[in-house]
C-alpha cells in the first residue's frame, strides 16, 4: 500500500504488504515454491550477501510470500520490520538470540505457557543462558530481580492457559528503567486486542499457528521489531552495536538503524539457526489474518457468554476469564485491552483430577487437543499434558493445576458450545 492515509485495522488486515503480482497480476499473494532466486550478475550477488542491496538471495533467508507476511504482521503491531520463522517457539529463541550470552540472564513472567517455561528453565541452560521467574503483578519483585547480566524482560500480553492479563505499560517502564528491552507473547491477544509496542515493548513474538492463522492447518512464528530501542547505549548488546566478523566489522545498529534487530535476525538468526518459515505455511496465514478482526470479535462474544455461564454453575469452582466482572482482572482488561481479552481461560472443576479428565473425553463439539485460536472450540487439561513437565508448584503458578481445564473458545454458536460443556459436566461430576 502506497503511503499516504492512515488505514484502520480491518484494511490493513487485508492489504498491508501485498499488492498484485508484477508477472502476472494474481490479486492473491502467490505461494513462491523456490529454494533460490537468480541473480542479476555477480555484482548483484555480491551487493546482496555484503547486505549492501535488499532481495532474495536464498529461501532460507527470505522468501516473497513471507515477505508479505512479514510486512502485514509489522504494519498492525505498529513495528518497522518483522521476521516469521517456523513456530512460536523459534521466534522465542530468534527473539533472545541476539540479545543473550553465556552467563546471561532473561527475567519472565511466571504466567506464560508451559512450553515456554520449560524452553527457559531447561533448554536456554545449553546455551548459557538462565531466566528468572517472577510474578509481573509485583513490581518491586520483577525490579529486584534485574541484574546486570539480565538482557531481556519477558511476558504474554494475555496469558496461556489463564487468560491472565499483563499490564504491559507498567513492565515497560520497569524494562526501560533499567535499559533493557521487553519481550511481549501477543499471540493470545493478537494485535487486534493489544498492541504491546504502543505501550512499550520493544519486541514482539506470536505463534502465528494460533489466531493469526486461525483455521488449524500449519505452523509458524514471527518476531515484530518495535525499532524504538537503542542496542547502541550501553555495551549489553555487542550483536548489535559492535563489528560483526562475519560482515567484515559491519556494525548493525550503525549501519541500518531503527531496522537492526529485523536484518539481524534475517542475515544471522535465520541465515545460521536456520527456523525457516515455508511459503505455503506463510500463505495459510495471511489468509487467516484477512479475516482476524472478525473472529477475534466472535472469540470475545462467545467467550464472554460461555465463561459466564461456567462460572455460575455449581459444579465449577471457577472460571479465570480476566472479561468477567468478577475477575480481579476486570478493571486492568478494560483499561489495557478495550476491546476484550480473546477467547482462551480456565475452568477449575470441583470434582478435580478426575473429573477433569472426564470432563475432557465427554466433550462432542470441542476438540481435545494441544492448540488453540483455532476457529473451532478447543480443550486439553493442562497439567496432563502441556504443562505436564512443570513442577506442582510450577502448575500452580502458570495457571494449570491439576483441578483445571484450559478452554479456547472458538467462533461457533455459544449455545451450541453451553450444551455441550453441559452434557460433559454431567457426566463428570454428577
Amino acid at each position: 500500500m502506497s503511503d499516504g492515509p492512515t488505514y484502520g485495522f480491518d484494511t490493513l488486515q487485508i492489504h498491508a504488504g501485498a499488492r498484485p503480482d508484477p508477472a502476472t497480476g494474481a490479486r492473491q499473494t502467490p505461494i513462491y515454491q523456490s529454494t533460490a532466486y537468480v541473480f542479476r550478475d555477480a555484482d548483484h550477488a555480491a551487493a546482496l550477501f555484503n547486505l549492501q542491496e535488499v532481495g532474495y538471495i536464498y529461501s532460507r533467508l527470505t522468501n516473497p510470500t513471507v515477505a508479505v507476511l512479514q510486512e502485514r504482521l509489522a504494519t498492525l503491531e505498529g513495528g518497522v520490520g518483522a521476521v516469521c520463522c517456523s513456530s512460536g517457539h523459534a521466534a522465542q529463541i530468534m527473539a533472545l538470540f541476539p540479545l543473550m550470552g553465556p552467563g546471561k540472564n532473561v527475567v519472565a513472567s511466571t504466567r506464560l505457557y508451559g512450553g515456554t517455561v520449560t524452553q527457559f528453565s531447561q533448554t536456554i541452560k545449553r546455551f548459557g543462558w538462565s531466566a528468572k521467574f517472577v510474578d509481573f503483578d509485583d513490581l518491586d519483585a520483577l525490579r529486584d530481580a534485574i541484574d546486570d547480566d539480565t538482557r531481556a524482560v519477558f511476558c504474554e500480553s494475555v496469558a496461556n492457559p489463564g487468560g491472565y492479563v499483563t499490564d504491559v505499560r507498567a513492565v515497560a517502564d520497569v524494562a526501560d528503567a533499567a535499559g533493557l528491552p521487553l519481550i511481549v507473547d501477543n499471540t493470545s491477544a493478537t494485535p487486534y486486542l493489544c498492541q504491546p509496542i504502543s505501550q512499550g515493548a520493544t519486541l514482539v513474538v506470536h505463534s502465528t499457528t494460533k489466531y493469526l492463522t486461525g483455521n488449524g492447518t500449519v505452523t509458524g512464528g514471527c518476531i515484530v521489531d518495535s525499532g524504538k530501542f537503542d542496542w547502541s547505549a550501553s555495551d549489553k548488546f555487542p550483536s548489535l552495536s559492535a563489528p560483526e566478523p562475519a560482515y567484515h566489522g559491519l556494525k548493525f545498529h550503525e549501519t541500518f538503524g531503527n531496522l537492526a534487530f529485523t536484518f539481524h535476525g534475517i542475515a544471522i538468526g535465520l541465515r545460521d539457526l536456520g527456523m525457516t518459515m515455508n511459503p505455503q505455511a506463510a500463505h495459510y496465514t495471511l489468509m487467516g489474518i484477512e479475516t482476524l478482526s472478525l473472529r477475534m470479535q466472535r472469540h470475545v462474544e462467545n467467550a464472554v457468554k460461555v465463561a459466564t455461564w461456567l462460572e455460575d454453575d455449581p459444579r465449577v469452582d471457577y472460571v479465570t476469564y480476566a472479561g468477567l466482572p468478577s475477575s480481579p482482572y476486570s478493571d486492568r482488561a478494560k483499561r489495557c485491552y478495550p476491546k476484550g481479552t480473546g477467547g482462551l481461560f480456565t475452568v477449575a472443576l470441583k470434582g478435580g483430577y478426575d473429573a477433569c479428565v472426564k470432563f475432557v473425553d465427554s466433550l462432542e463439539i470441542f476438540s481435545h487437543v494441544a492448540n488453540l485460536g483455532d476457529t473451532r472450540s478447543l480443550v486439553i487439561h493442562s497439567a496432563s499434558t502441556t504443562h505436564r513437565q512443570l513442577t506442582p508448584e510450577q502448575q500452580q503458578a502458570a495457571g494449570a493445576g491439576p483441578n483445571v481445564v484450559r478452554i479456547s473458545i472458538g467462533i461457533e454458536d455459544a449455545d451450541d458450545l453451553i450444551r455441550d460443556l453441559d452434557q460433559a459436566l454431567a457426566k463428570a461430576c454428577g
